[in-house]
C-alpha cells in the first residue's frame, strides 16, 4: 500500500460517541507523541520575542528565528534552559522557522579542532551533517524548508532541508579549559553566524560574541518560571494545561510521516470532539496533567529509558533518528534534549551503582578504566556529574566533568584510571585530581563519547561499573 493510499483510508467518523476512557487513552498517547514537538513550538515562541542575537539572562545563547547566538566560553552553571549542559564545548543556539525564509549558517575553518553543528527538526530528528567526522568544507550552508523553491546562490557550499515548521541549530566547538585556548578560540567563534538568506552577500561575516547583549525576564513572562535558581528543574517548556491548544498547532506544523496517518486521524478526531464539547476538552487536559506527572516524570530518570548497557548503564542507540520511537524520543527530550546521532556522539547514562542502588552524593564511588580501555573515540570523551535535576553541582573546584583532552588526571603505575565520584574531598593529591564533587542528594553520571569508534557503536565497549567504596548514606533502590 502506498503512502497516498494510506492517507485516503478514513479515520473515525465525525460525531462518533467517545467514552471518557477512550478520550483519556488517546490523550495520553498524544501527550507522549507530541511532548517534544510542543517543546520546540514553545521555544520558538520565546525566541520570536528577542530583538537580536544575545544571551537569555546572561547565560544561554539565543536569537530571533532565522539567526543564532553564540557563547564565547563554557556555559554558566546558573541556566535552566536546557538540561545536562555540556562543559566540554562552546555552545551556540538558534532556531529556524519554515514560515519565514531560509537561513545561511557559516562554517569557519576549524583546522584540527573538534567541532560539530547539530541541526534537528521539530521531531528532534537530525537533518544536517556538519562536523569534523564529515570532513566538512568551510563556507556558507543553506538551511531551507522542504517546500522552498527559491534560487540557491552559487557560493553556497551545501543545502540541508527540513520538513517541519521548527528547526534547531546548535554549534558545538571543543575548547580546552586553559586561558590560552580561550584566547585562541575567539576568532573561530566569532565567525559562527546564522542569518536570513536575504542578508547573504556571498561574503562571510563576523560578530564579537563576547559583547553579546543580555535579555532578562524573557522566560519568566513566556513560560512563567524562573530559570536561574539552582534548586529548580529545566524550564517548563510544555504545560499540560495548555495541551489542547498546543496540540492543535503542532499537528499542522509537523506533517505526518508515511505510517503516521492513522495516528493523526485518531488525535484529530478527539480534538474535534473537544472543540464541540468542553467536557471532552477537560478530560484531555486532566489526562495530560496526569501523564505529565506520571509517565513523563518517570521518563526523566535515566534508568527508565534507552537500552541497557553493562553495569546498569543505559544508552540511546537512535538519538536524533527516532522515527516512530515516540517513547525514547520523549524520554530524551524530557531528560536531556538535543542529543546528537550516535555516530556523532554516543551518550551513556548512570543513576545506579553496581548493586543497583541510587547514586548518593555523600557516598564515595569509583570507576576504574583499565589500561587501554578508555572510551574508544576519534574525537574525545568526558564524564560529567549532574544533580537530580540534571544540572551541574556548583563546587569550590569549579569542576563538573573529567576526561578527554581537558584534564590533568592521575593514572596509576599500571596505566589504569580511577575516577572518584561523590563523598568528601580526597586528601591525596592524585585522588583529588580524579575527583568529581557531588551534591548531598541523588546524582547521575553522564559519559559523552564524541565521534565514537565502532567498538562503541556495535556495543563491544561499555563504561565500567560504578562501585560504592565508602557509604555514609544507606542504599536507596
Amino acid at each position: 500500500m502506498t503512502p497516498t493510499s494510506q492517507a485516503l483510508i478514513p479515520g473515525p467518523v465525525e460525531g462518533t460517541r467517545m467514552t471518557d476512557d477512550y478520550v483519556r487513552l488517546i490523550a495520553q498517547t498524544a501527550y507522549l507523541w507530541g511532548w517534544p514537538l510542543i517543546n520546540l513550538h514553545n521555544r520558538l515562541a520565546v525566541m520570536a520575542t528577542l530583538p537580536a542575537p544575545g544571551l537569555i539572562g546572561e547565560v544561554f545563547p539565543a536569537a530571533p528565528p532565522g539567526m543564532l547566538g553564540m557563547l564565547h566560553d563554557y556555559v554558566k552553571t546558573e541556566g535552566r534552559v536546557v538540561a545536562c549542559p555540556n562543559r566540554d564545548v562552546v555552545y551556540g543556539f538558534g532556531m529556524v522557522d519554515a514560515r519565514a525564509e531560509p537561513s545561511v549558517v557559516q562554517v569557519p575553518d576549524f583546522g584540527d579542532r573538534f567541532w560539530l553543528y547539530q541541526g534537528v527538526d521539530q521531531r528532534t530528528d537530525s537533518f544536517v551533517r556538519l562536523g569534523t567526522m564529515y570532513r566538512t568544507k568551510p563556507g556558507a550552508y543553506l538551511l531551507a524548508p522542504s517546500g522552498w523553491r527559491g534560487s540557491v546562490p552559487e557560493s553556497i557550499v551545501g543545502t540541508f532541508r527540513f520538513d517541519t515548521r521548527v528547526g534547531v541549530v546548535i554549534p558545538r566547538v571543543f575548547m580546552a579549559d586553559t586561558d590560552e585556548d580561550r584566547v585562541a578560540i575567539q576568532p573561530l567563534i566569532n565567525q559562527i553566524m546564522m542569518y536570513p538568506l536575504s542578508e547573504f552577500t556571498g561574503e562571510l561575516r563576523t560578530k564579537n560574541w563576547a559583547a553579546s547583549p543580555s535579555f532578562d525576564g524573557v522566560l519568566d513572562t513566556q513560560v512563567g518560571q524562573s530559570t536561574l535558581s539552582p534548586e529548580v528543574q529545566e524550564t517548563q517548556w510544555v504545560d499540560p494545561n495548555h495541551f489542547v491548544s498546543d496540540l492543535v498547532q503542532v499537528l499542522d506544523e509537523v506533517p505526518a510521516r508515511p505510517g503516521e496517518e492513522a495516528l493523526y486521524k485518531w488525535i484529530r478526531s478527539v480534538l474535534v470532539a473537544a472543540d464541540a464539547d468542553p467536557r471532552v476538552a477537560d478530560i484531555i487536559r486532566e489526562a495530560a496533567c496526569a501523564t505529565d506527572m506520571g509517565m513523563i516524570a518517570d521518563l526523566f530518570e535515566f534508568h527508565n529509558q534507552g537500552v541497557s548497557a553493562a553495569h546498569n548503564w543505559t544508552t540511546a542507540r537512535n538519538g536524533a533518528h527516532f522515527g516512530f520511537d515516540y517513547l525514547n524520543r520523549t524520554a530524551i527530550a524530557k531528560s536531556n534534549i538535543f542529543v546528537n546521532p550516535p555516530t556523532e556522539t554516543t551518550y551513556f547514562y548512570q543513576d545506579l551503582d553496581s548493586y543497583g542502588h541510587r547514586l548518593i552524593g555523600t557516598n564515595r564511588y569509583e570507576l576504574r578504566f583499565e589500561r587501554g580501555d578508555l572510551p574508544p573515540v576519534h574525537g574525545f570523551w568526558s564524564l560529567a556529574l549532574y544533580n537530580e535535576k540534571h544540572f551541574v553541582h556548583p563546587n569550590p573546584l569549579d569542576r563538573f566533568r573529567l576526561g578527554g583532552e581537558n584534564d590533568d588526571m592521575h593514572f596509576a603505575a599500571d596505566g589504569s584510571l580511577t575516577i572518584i565520584a561523590g563523598g568528601p574531598p580526597p586528601t591525596a593529591a592524585e585522588e583529588l585530581a580524579n575527583w568529581l564533587p557531588a551534591p548531598e542528594g541523588a546524582f547521575s553520571l553522564y559519559l559523552r563519547a564524541y565521534w565514537p569508534d565502532v567498538l562503541i557503536l556495535d556495543s563491544s565497549w561499555s563504561p565500567p561499573a560504578v562501585k560504592l567504596v565508602a557509604a555514609s548514606t544507606p542504599p536507596q533502590a
